[in-house]
């Protein structure tokens, strides 16, 4: 089973093209136990009724941690694990190497158990995301984009050394790395041999930022892909009135074909870069509805291969 956008009509029979999948965050996951989460085997079983083959780990815990068992569960619904997540806070200070490192060792463990060769790299927010209030300042100085740097450059040879697994840092609302130009002063002060971007076209869209022109100036940055749109009118508000974006995610973020950016020059430019790439849907739900995801999960997977002229395989 294959979930894939291809190059060619010769395609078609092969695993060739974009790996779509989705993660948990589409049905509303953000942490590994709460009452109003939709229970994980809800959510493994709506993901393969949807008709994804991929999906992300999620929040640690979320979903099985003993190896063997999580490989059975996704086996049974002919899923493949694409890869897991952590938090970061390199500009913080060097304590932070332990926290990130203790992330690494189960999350890079477990996922490496199955196969997956990609941790997506979340940076620390400046607002809190459950209260909405300021823990430090909004931007960073040049001694922390130095910390910044070296924290990641450390922690993807650490990870490719060890564990044979490509850091993928991905750019977010609320935090130090969020505007085209952090992106890019990012990109500039790190290896690429140990940091690409897990490209967020939601988050990176936030900003204003325009997906395919970084697509087009760094092809070689480009890891993997969250597939996001925005709601291109909310978001003036949204940042007019300073709202947080934990408060505004449920809103902000809208079910596909409903936004920004387009995914169509998006999936192109992405198939230029590498058509083996992951494009994981993550539509920011938190809290919702245990009903609402599983029609959007279906109905955004239909979007995504009926809006490109290329062969699709599913």
């Amino acid at each position: 089973m294959t979930d894939t956008l291809g190059t060619t009509a010769s395609t078609a029979a092969h695993t060739e093209g974009l790996r779509i999948g989705t993660a948990p965050d589409s049905w509303g996951v953000w942490f590994a136990d709460h009452p109003r989460q939709t229970p994980w085997e809800r959510f493994l079983d709506e993901v393969a009724e949807a008709g994804y083959h991929y999906i992300e780990l999620g929040p640690y815990g979320y979903l099985p941690t003993d190896p063997q068992r999580l490989k059975d569960e996704l086996d049974k619904r002919d899923l493949e694990l694409s890869g897991g997540t952590i938090f970061t806070g390199f500009h913080k200070g060097a304590d932070q190497w332990d926290r990130a490192w203790k992330q690494v060792s189960d999350v890079a463990t477990l996922v490496g158990a199955l196969g997956a060769e990609h941790i997506v790299v979340i940076p620390d927010l400046w607002r809190s995301d459950l209260t909405g209030e300021a823990l430090e300042a909004r931007t960073l100085d040049d001694a922390q984009w130095k910390a910044l740097a070296a924290g990641h450059d450390r922690l993807g040879k650490a990870l490719a050394e060890e564990y044979g697994i490509k850091q993928q840092f991905h750019s977010h609302a609320d935090s130090h790395v969020g505007t085209t130009g952090e992106v890019e002063r990012l990109l500039a002060e790190t290896d690429p041999r140990y940091l690409n971007l897990c490209l967020d076209t939601g988050h990176f869209a936030y900003y204003g930022g325009d997906n395919v022109a970084l697509m087009q100036r760094h092809p070689e940055r480009i890891g993997y892909l969250h597939l996001k749109q925005i709601d291109p009118a909310l978001i003036w508000e949204v940042l007019k009135n300073d709202t947080p974006f934990a408060d505004a995610a449920s809103a902000i973020m809208v079910e596909p074909p409903n936004g920004i950016p387009d995914f169509a020059p998006v999936i192109e430019a992405a198939l230029r870069i590498n058509p083996d790439l992951f494009a994981i849907v993550e539509q920011d739900m938190p809290g919702c509805d245990i009903d609402l995801p599983a029609g959007i999960a279906t109905r955004t997977r239909q979007h995504i291969f009926g809006c490109h002229p290329l062969t699709r395989t599913r």
